[in-house]
Order: structure tokens, then sequence, then C-alpha cells
């Protein structure tokens, strides 16, 4: 007998679709049906949409470099063991075409992350237009609302899709790399790895899968060994990450994501020993003498169908916003970030940008209430930070206005909230 579901994976999973949101999820559908054909398995399952802001999940904090159990990643001879049969997996290469390949796919990526800025605010906004437009209850709307994926306007979802958008042109030298190449779910901050990845063969098993975040996969085979290329736009890696089941050359291993004078973060990628259907993705952060683990888990054994149901849906009652520009390096250049709370005319957002100085400054929203009367150096900061991010001129001066028009709609803040805090206790 199978778990028992929440009410909330039973609410999305036997929704119908309008239309509206069948046509906006093709282009998802349409680049990953070759990978599904290659597998000739049935696509990944919606899972419950079920969670909560990754800072908010739980943590191991400890002040040496001794890694967790569930965190550790495996060895060598455990990953040999483990490793998934080659039939399954996509196009083959020796390694110096993998390092080509690898080479011009990061371009691309890098590229994109200069080109497409991470937005998760425009999402919030289209569901409050839509809110306002047909005067129902948020839960009813939040239902039924089809998540709309615009050009240049992406979470971890769109940015997802862009990029396969975008390698596709590979398959003209790399023959087979785009039936190997789809859209991945991860899970993220697992807790229990061992009882996640032993629940059966795939996400579908785990009774409070969230699935909050997508990346992109290519499976390969090089040299006759099995692995699989990441790409993850959605947290600004720089970098095409080769995952090998044995461990050995090309696999990328530990490497920093970002340092600053008080904070090193460290990624690494591996297949779990116990399920090789999952990719570990461990995460080292360091202040000081502490350092934080934490364990991911990235499902690669079938394409990732339902990101724009499933995913994008459960980001737009997020109790945390942000509008970020980076850099080729996957640095962030601009933005903007709040929290979503009931403070009214009290709520905040952080402003910040780096033109060779940082700079980062805290503001009203209901500064931005009146355009007429919003002071001159705050207008010439938001101009500055609107430049870096490559937005026409005064598109950020409006994103706020209209943010500071929708934060001081309580009604719909309270209902959004109560939402989100709805979802994070059914995941409890």
């Amino acid at each position: 007998m199978g778990r028992e579901r929440s009410p909330l994976y039973r609410l999305v999973k036997n929704t119908e679709l309008p239309q509206k949101e069948k046509e906006t999820m093709a282009d998802d559908i349409e680049i990953c049906s070759s990978w599904k054909k290659l597998n000739g398995k049935e696509r990944e399952k919606s899972s419950v949409v079920v969670l909560e802001k990754r800072e908010a999940l739980s943590k191991v904090e400890v002040t040496n470099e001794r890694v967790r159990e569930d965190a550790r990643p495996s060895t060598r001879a455990e990953a040999e063991a483990a490793a998934p049969a080659v039939g399954r997996w996509g196009a083959e290469w020796p390694t110096t075409t993998h390092e080509e390949l690898s080479t011009a796919a990061e371009t691309i990526l890098r590229y994109l992350l200069v080109t497409d800025n991470y937005d998760s605010v425009n999402n919030f906004m289209s569901l409050y237009d839509e809110f306002t437009k047909t005067q129902e209850a948020l839960f009813d709307l939040f239902k039924r609302y089809a998540p709309p994926i615009r050009s240049k306007k992406h979470t971890c979802v769109g940015l997802g899709i862009e990029l396969i958008r975008r390698l596709r042109v590979l398959d003209k030298k790399f023959r087979g790399f785009n039936a190997a190449m789809g859209l991945v779910s991860c899970e993220e901050a697992v807790v229990d790895v061992h009882d996640y990845v032993t629940s059966g063969p795939g996400p579908e098993s785990v009774a409070m899968a969230e699935k909050e975040h997508v990346m992109v996969a290519i499976q390969v085979v090089v040299d006759g060994r099995s692995g699989v290329m990441l790409a993850d736009p959605g947290y600004h890696v720089p970098r095409i990450v080769t995952v090998m089941a044995d461990r050995a050359y090309p696999h990328t291993g530990w490497f920093t994501q970002s340092e600053e004078p008080h904070c090193r973060k460290e990624y690494e990628y591996s297949f779990n020993p116990q399920n090789s259907a999952y990719v570990e993705w461990h995460e080292r952060v360091t202040r000081g003498a502490t350092v934080k683990y934490q364990t991911s888990l990235v499902y690669v054994g079938r394409p990732y169908l339902d990101g724009v149901n499933v995913t994008e849906r459960r980001n737009l009652v997020y109790n945390f916003r942000s509008l970020l520009a980076r850099d080729q390096k996957g640095h962030l250049i601009a933005g903007l970030y709040f929290p979503v709370g009931g403070k009214g005319k009290d709520a905040m957002f952080t402003l910040f940008f780096d033109n060779g100085e940082k700079r980062k400054a805290k503001y009203k929203f209901s500064i931005f209430s009146d355009p007429d009367n919003i002071p001159k150096t705050i207008l010439e900061e938001v101009d500055l930070c609107n430049k870096l991010m490559n937005y026409k001129s005064g598109e950020l001066l409006r994103i706020i206005s209209k943010l500071a028009k929708v934060i001081s709609d309580q009604s719909y803040i309270d209902q959004l909230l109560e939402i989100n805090e709805e979802i994070c206790r059914l995941c409890l």
C-alpha cells in the first residue's frame, strides 16, 4: 500500500489545467520528450508541492571538518557498486570530446547568467494581478492558476528551460546531446538522505517530496563509464558539473562556489551509493570556525516534466522574494530582495549593487508609493542598479513601485502567508 499523500498533493495532481497553462508548459514538455523516449520510462510523477524557503530548512552546524554521515560523499568503491547500467544513459564520448563539450556548454551557461536575471518577483506580482481581477479567495485562485513562464523573468524553472533551449545548438557537433538532456528535479536540504533514497526507486515513492528546485542534466558515458553533467543557473553556478559514477576523471569534485571575506561556500556532487537515480549535492559553508553542511538530492533517473505545475506553482507563495543580476562567474552584482511579511507600511526591501564599490541599503516600500515624492538620492541609486541589471530606463523603479502597491494590500499578503504556512505545516 502506498503512503498517504497530503491534501495539497491531491489538490495539485487532480486539478484539471486550463488550455492556457497547457500552452505555457508546451516548451517544458517538448524539451524533455526526447529524453523520455530514450529512457523508455514514464515521466516522473507529480510530487507533493510542499516546501519552505531553503534557508528555513534544517542545517547541520559543526565546528570542524568532520561531515555528518548523511552529508558524507560516497567513496569510489561505494559509487562503483551503485553505478547505473550504461544502457539507460545517453550520449557516449571519449574523454577529449567530453572536455570540448563541457567547455562549449559552460560558455552558453555563463552567457545566460549575464543575460537573464534570477527573478522571483515577477510571478509574485502576476499572481496579485490575477487576484485583483477575479476577486476570489487566493487559495481558490492558487489551485487553478497557471503560472506563466515569461522571457527574462525567470525563477530556476524558467532559467532551466531557457538554458536547454540555448544548449540545443550543441547537438549539431555532439550528436545525441539533445536526446540525453532534460530538466531534473531537486529536493533541497534533505535531513535523512538514507530514508529518502530507500523509500523507492524515485520521488513518487516519497510521502512528502517537495521538489522546490530544478536543474539541467545531460546523461553521458565517457570512455565507457557512466555519469551525468549538471547545470544550475538558478543557484548561479557558473560551471558545468560532471558527476561520474566511479568518481574518476572528469568527475568535478569539490569546488568553491563563492568566497567572501567572512564566508566561503563550497559544492560537491556525487551519486548516492544506495540509489543511483539520485545525485547528492553537498554544500559546505564556512564562517570563521563555524562550518555548516547540507545535502540536497537531484533526481536524475527521469526527466522532470512538472517543473511549471509543481515547482513554479509553489514558488508563487514563498515568503521571500529576490531579483538578482549575476556576472559570468555567478557573482551577484545588483538586485533587491525582501521577506514577505505582514508589516504593512513598515515593510522593507534591500537594494544592493556593486559597480566597483559594494553598496547595500534598506528602504521602506511606502517611500515608492508616490513616484513624485521619492528622494533624489534614492532615485539615483535605483537608476544605477537598473543599469547593472540590464533593464530599460525606469524599469526597476516601475517594479519597486508596483511591489509597494502589492505589499500594501494586507488582504493579499495575509492570504498568501496563510497558504505558505499551511504548506509548511503539511511538510513537517
